[in-house]
C-alpha cells in the first residue's frame, strides 16, 4: 500500500557488541507471561507505555505519530515515507553548539556514530502512523549517549538536497523494477479499486517523488513532530521514573505546542457498490489473483470474532478451508491465503493465490465459493476448537522478545486498547463461538460485492 523507509544501522562497535551478544543469550530465559503495562501522561502530552523487563540489560522505544501515508496529499503520496527515511540523512549543528553531538553531521557520520554505540534509530511510515524506533543497551554511559544522538537526529534533520536527489532516483528505479512484476500490479490495480479515492489506496510513484522537496520534507517534519500527539512505547530495563526521564529527553528539542489542536479528520474508506472483476493480460508463469473488499476498522468490537474467523478461513495456513479447497482437494494453487488488515480505517479483507494462468478462472471459482459458504454458513464446532487452541497455543511467541512485545505494547497504546489487553488476549479468544464468527464475518463481508483482479491469466 504504502512504501516503507527505514533507517539501517553500521555493525556494532566491539565494546557493545559483546554486551549484546552476552544480553542475547541471556533471552532465552525471557518470561513467557504477559507483563504488567505501566502507563502514564507527561506534563507535553506525550503518552508513556512501559513494561520494565529487567531479563537482559537492554531498552526498546517506539516513539508514533499521526502521520502516516494516510495524510499524504494525493499529488505526493509517499511523503510520509520519504520523510522518515530521510531522517538519516544528515544532521544540523545544534542551535546553541552545546552538548553531545552539538556539531553537523553527514549521512556516514551518523551511521559511524551509531556504530560506535552498539546502538540504532529506525524510521519507517505506514498507512496510519511514523513510527520512529531506538535500541540501545542499558549501560549508563551508552544510554545517555544514544538518547542525546537520537534526540539530535529527531530533531534537527538536515534533509541535504543532494541526498534526497540521490535517493529519489534509487527509489524511482526500484519502483519502475517493481512494476515488471504481476504481484505489484495486481496489488496496485486491487488497492486503487478497493479503497477508491481513500489515502490507503495510494501508492509511491516515479511522478509522486518528482512532486517532493526538501522544503516539503522540513514542513512535514515541523507539523508532524509535536510531543503533545506522540504515543511512546518502551520495553526494557528501566524504572518508571528513568522511562519518564529517557522520554521528556528524547523529545524535549521537538517544537513546544501551547495549544495542541486535533488533526484534521480523514474520511472513512466508501463501501464497495458492486462487484468487480478485472484481467490484466501480462505475460508471467503464473496467474496472480486478489479478491476482496473493504474490512473492518481495529476498534471494531468483533475484532476477536473476525480474527478466529479468518484463522479459519485463510488464516491458518495448511489447515484453513482455502487450503484445503483449493490447493488439497483441487491442487490449483501451491499457496492460498486470507486476511483483513484493520487500521483506523477499513483495511481490506483480502484473499491471494497464484496459479497457472489456465486454471486461473476455475481457481477464482472456487475461491468465491469457499468465501461464500463460510460468510453464509460460518465454521463447525471442530473448525472453531482447532483454531482457538491454534491461536491460544501460540501466543506465547508473540510476546518471547523484547521486540514482539514492544510491537504488542506499541498496538495497545496507538489503538486505546485497555491496559491488560495482553494478559486477557487468551480469555478474548476462548469466548468465540460458532454463532460470534458467524454474525461478524456476515456483517462485515460481502462476498456478492467483492472485487477480483486477476493479473496474467490465458485468454
Amino acid at each position: 500500500m504504502f512504501l516503507i523507509s527505514s533507517v539501517l544501522i553500521k555493525p556494532f562497535g566491539w565494546r557493545a557488541r559483546t554486551a549484546m551478544f552476552s544480553a542475547c543469550l541471556l533471552a532465552s530465559g525471557w518470561a513467557q507471561a504477559a507483563l504488567p503495562i505501566q502507563h502514564w501522561t507527561q506534563p507535553g502530552g506525550a503518552r508513556v507505555y512501559l513494561v520494565e523487563s529487567h531479563a537482559i540489560p537492554m531498552v526498546d522505544v517506539q516513539i508514533d505519530l499521526d502521520a502516516g501515508g494516510r495524510r499524504d496529499p494525493a499529488a505526493q503520496a509517499g511523503l510520509a515515507s520519504v520523510m522518515a527515511g530521510q531522517i538519516a540523512s544528515g544532521m544540523r549543528a545544534a542551535p546553541k553548539g552545546q552538548g553531545p553531538y552539538a556539531q553537523a553531521m553527514d549521512e556516514n557520520q551518523i551511521g559511524e556514530a551509531w556504530a560506535d554505540l552498539g546502538a540504532s534509530l529506525g524510521a519507517s511510515a505506514g498507512a496510519d502512523r511514523m513510527s520512529f524506533a531506538l535500541r540501545s543497551l542499558t549501560d549508563p554511559a551508552l544510554l545517555d549517549k544514544a538518547v542525546a544522538l537520537a534526540a539530535r537526529q529527531l530533531a534537527h534533520p538536515a534533509f541535504p538536497e543532494a541526498m534526497w536527489l540521490r535517493d529519489r532516483e534509487r527509489m524511482s528505479a526500484a519502483i519502475r523494477e517493481s512494476m515488471t512484476q504481476p504481484a505489484t500490479v495486481a496489488q496496485h490495480r486491487f488497492d486503487s479499486v478497493v479503497y477508491g479515492a481513500h489515502p490507503y489506496g495510494y501508492h509511491t510513484t516515479s511522478e509522486s517523488l518528482l512532486r517532493i522537496g526538501v522544503q516539503d520534507l522540513q514542513n512535514l517534519h515541523a507539523q508532524s513532530l509535536q510531543a503533545c500527539r506522540a504515543s511512546v512505547s518502551v520495553v526494557g530495563a528501566l524504572t518508571r521514573a528513568q522511562t519518564d526521564a529517557l522520554v521528556k529527553r528524547l523529545l524535549a528539542q521537538w517544537p513546544k505546542a501551547s495549544d495542541c489542536q486535533p488533526l484534521p479528520a480523514v474520511a472513512e474508506v466508501a463501501p464497495l457498490a458492486e462487484a468487480q472483476h478485472l484481467n490484466l493480460p501480462f505475460d508471467s508463469a503464473q496467474a496472480h489473483v486478489l479478491i476482496g473488499q473493504p474490512g473492518y476498522k481495529r476498534d471494531d468490537p468483533d475484532f476477536f470474532a473476525l480474527l478466529v474467523g479468518n484463522h479459519i478461513l485463510g488464516g491458518g495456513g495448511f489447515v484453513s478451508r482455502l487450503t484445503e479447497q483449493v490447493r488439497e482437494k483441487r491442487g490449483l494453487s501451491y499457496s492460498v491465503y486470507s486476511y483483513f488488515s484493520a487500521g483506523l480505517h477499513a483495511g481490506a479483507f483480502t484473499v491471494g493465490l497464484q496459479t497457472r494462468p489456465d486454471q486461473a478462472a476455475q481457481a477464482v471459482a472456487v475461491a468465491k465459493d469457499v468465501v461464500r459458504a463460510f460468510v453464509n454458513e460460518g465454521p463447525t464446532q471442530a473448525e472453531l476448537q482447532a483454531a482457538k487452541s491454534n491461536l491460544m497455543g501460540g501466543f506465547a511467541l508473540r510476546i518471547d522478545s523484547n521486540r514482539k512485545l514492544l510491537d504488542n505494547v506499541a498496538n495497545i497504546a496507538w489503538n486505546r486498547l485497555p491496559l491488560n489487553y495482553l494478559d486477557v488476549w487468551t480469555q478474548q479468544i476462548e469466548r468465540v463461538t460458532v454463532q460470534d464468527v458467524r454474525r461478524a464475518m456476515s456483517r462485515v463481508l460481502q462476498p456478492d460485492r467483492m472485487v477480483t483482479v486477476v493479473v496474467g491469466a490465458q485468454p
